[in-house]
């Protein structure tokens, strides 16, 4: 006897419970989407076309206002990749075939190098959110020192702060990062001075029992106030966190393991702006004929 798609859904989702309540989140959403888009179709009817057509229908907006950006549309179809991939696995067998094997990811294009913000505008912003509050301000410094994900930061606890064997640093486990995976994070020393300092801003438990929405709300009200001509997100700080760390000298190892990249290749895409940053051949060219243009 064949399940339904809701109880499918609902064994899909307990499954995988060891990931972040925002990943099961986006489950859970694009998997209804997608149902409802192959309606009155079940997930065990549906074929790699109507993968294809859901797929193109997000990115031609046909499912909403506007077209949806390549990397959303890609966060989309890998939640149902994964359930398929999960469903027709032999020894679940609820799912008999997996139509996205054949359905080709969006291409997502490089663009983080656009997406930092210089040294003048973290503190511009970091002085707007400290004008909003210090829990804000303490956000923030967060957000930007440790490289956290969204996701990561709110689900902080008290308990996930620990000293190491040699007593000398202050390390944060984060305990529920992108595909369930754990890291460690070293806290930097006037960080957690300035965290020890703001107790009482903070929750008993969990550091900051607010949600994504409200932590995006809080950097996008502080951008504005600060005149910053971004529209800056939480995960621009998670950016600049990379190429500052890079630019100061730490290894794509270092800053892989930071951010919790399950690729190197990943992580690469921020030596793009370090780069840019750094002496170019234009730079070279000058100081071979500078001494041309100071004869003149």
């Amino acid at each position: 006897m064949f399940l339904k798609d809701d109880i499918i859904v609902d064994r899909f989702l307990v499954s995988y419970r060891d990931r972040s309540p925002y990943t099961l989140r986006n489950y859970r959403l694009a998997i209804s989407r997608f149902r409802q888009f192959i309606n009155p179709a079940s997930l065990r009817e549906a074929q790699w076309q109507a993968v294809e057509n859901f797929k193109l229908a997000l990115l031609n907006g046909e499912l909403g206002k506007r077209p949806q950006s390549s990397a959303s549309v890609a966060i989309q179809m890998a939640s149902i990749r994964s359930l398929y991939k999960w469903g027709s696995d032999p020894n679940i067998g609820l799912l008999e075939q997996n139509p996205t094997t054949c359905v080709r990811m969006p291409k997502i294009q490089i663009n983080s190098r656009h997406r930092y913000l210089t040294k003048n505008e973290l503190s511009m912003l970091l002085a707007a959110l400290k004008k909003q509050s210090v829990r804000n301000y303490m956000i923030g410094l967060m957000l930007v020192m440790l490289g956290l994900r969204v996701s990561e930061l709110i689900a902080v606890e008290w308990r996930d702060f620990y000293e190491d064997v040699a007593e000398t640093s202050i390390w944060v486990s984060i305990r529920k990062g992108k595909g369930g995976k754990s890291r460690e994070i070293k806290v930097p020393p006037m960080l957690w001075s300035e965290i020890q300092n703001s107790r009482q801003y903070f929750g008993m438990v969990q550091l900051l029992p607010i949600t994504t929405r409200q932590v995006e709300r809080i950097i996008r009200q502080a951008s504005s106030s600060a005149n910053l001509q971004k529209t800056v997100t939480p995960h621009w700080l998670r950016h600049t966190n990379a190429t500052l760390a890079l630019l100061g000298g730490a290894t794509l190892q270092q800053v892989q393991e930071s951010l919790g990249h399950a690729e190197i290749t990943t992580t690469q895409r921020y030596l793009h702006t370090v780069q840019q940053l750094e002496k170019s051949a234009s730079d070279y060219v000058e100081e071979s004929i500078k001494h041309l243009l100071a004869a003149k």
